[in-house]
């Protein structure tokens, strides 16, 4: 029969948080923030969107299938 061993928790780091993101962690918000950047000193590149906006659609017909 064997004896039960326990096992020690490992101790707590000292100093510093060590966390490392992976690149695009830092990458991802970065491009949009440029891309908002863009939008906001060249407005003019921005286009509006022609027509009824998508949600309205979406809810127009979820409606028309709960009033059957």
């Amino acid at each position: 029969m064997s004896a039960r061993t326990r096992t020690r928790p490992h101790p707590a780091p000292r100093g510093g948080v060590d966390i490392r993101l992976p690149w695009w962690a830092l990458a991802l918000p970065a491009l949009a923030f440029v891309t908002l950047l863009t939008l906001i000193l060249h407005p003019a590149d921005a286009q509006a969107a022609t027509g009824e906006p998508a949600l309205s659609l979406i809810l127009e017909r979820a409606h028309q299938l709960i009033a059957r």
